[in-house]
């Protein structure tokens, strides 16, 4: 299994036909096929499915698809970093993160590399803490930031001192948006949704307190965006991290704080073992030099 084989795959599974991937890839469609009948052939598994108009992966053909997708990544960005020049800072980097505030100090870091440094790209992954420890180990992520309290032994970390907080999202015109904040009480009956994420974690058990057999809960989301529609649409109310929607393109919602507050920790973590670029390098040390000009006012 080698690189370009790969690269032919993933253009199949992406364009669904061997003679569109054939023509996209600049191959003849009898070279394609071979290469994907012999790939086939070592893994020992099928990974497509021949139908009469186009093809369409097996479950072994997706599982391959997300790791080649991750395999050509990280080759694509050691190749970019071993042949930038290193007078020079430039390459790529690439931040996992879930949708925080707390991202407003590290993207400002990274403005202010990409200012001073035109060739650095960067790469945003969104994705719950799961997703992103799962990126940051598979290599293709430099950092990752945890919102939230969760084990991180396995990772070196840097805790920020930004922390969110919880609350709800509501219509502008609702009764409970009068409040300035929300109690376990005011919510009793009334349709929720909440991050997927927290309602693993049972992050709310104990700030329902008595009310937990009150609280309705109607269903979970990853993106707060889409949850919002259904809160535009008096469906219901959606659980949520404080600053995630923008006031002047929502004015018809609103943002209510828990009453007594509720937190979360943001930490930035990245793997001890690695050996980082020297944008990474870059984007540490002045990420903490932030850190110390801010404990210094």
């Amino acid at each position: 299994m080698n690189i370009r084989v790969l690269r032919y795959f993933l253009a199949i599974a992406e364009l669904r036909t061997i003679s569109g991937a054939a023509r996209f890839l600049h191959v003849s469609q009898p070279t394609l096929s071979k290469q994907i009948s012999d790939l086939e052939q070592e893994l020992g598994v099928k990974l497509f499915t021949r139908g009469h108009r186009e093809i369409t992966l097996t479950q072994e053909g997706r599982y391959l698809q997300a790791r080649a997708k991750e395999i050509i990544q990280l080759v694509d960005k050691t190749t970019d970093t071993l042949q930038s020049d290193h007078d020079l800072i430039s390459g790529e980097l690439d931040i996992g993160a879930g949708e925080s505030i707390g991202m407003e100090r590290i993207l400002k870091t990274v403005s202010g590399i990409q200012r001073d440094y035109p060739g650095v790209k960067i790469h945003l992954h969104s994705g719950d803490a799961a997703e992103v420890e799962d990126q940051l180990d598979a290599g293709v992520l430099d950092y990752g930031v945890i919102i939230g309290k969760r084990q991180l032994n396995r990772y070196a970390t840097l805790k920020l001192p930004e922390f969110d907080r919880w609350g709800i999202v509501l219509p502008a015109d609702d009764p409970l948006a009068q409040k300035e904040t929300l109690q376990p009480d005011d919510l009793r009956h009334k349709p929720l949704i909440v991050s997927e994420q927290a309602a693993h974690r049972h992050r709310f058990a104990d700030w329902w307190r008595n009310q937990a057999s009150d609280i309705r809960i109607i269903g979970t989301y990853n993106l707060l965006f889409n949850a919002t529609i259904l809160v535009r649409n008096h469906s219901c109310y959606a659980v949520a991290l404080e600053n995630l929607i923008v006031n002047r393109d929502n004015a018809h919602l609103a943002f209510r704080r828990f009453s007594p507050e509720l937190t979360e920790p943001i930490t930035l973590i990245w793997k001890n073992a690695n050996t980082p670029s020297p944008v990474a390098r870059l984007f540490l040390q002045r990420l903490q030099a932030s850190l110390a000009t801010s404990e210094e006012k």
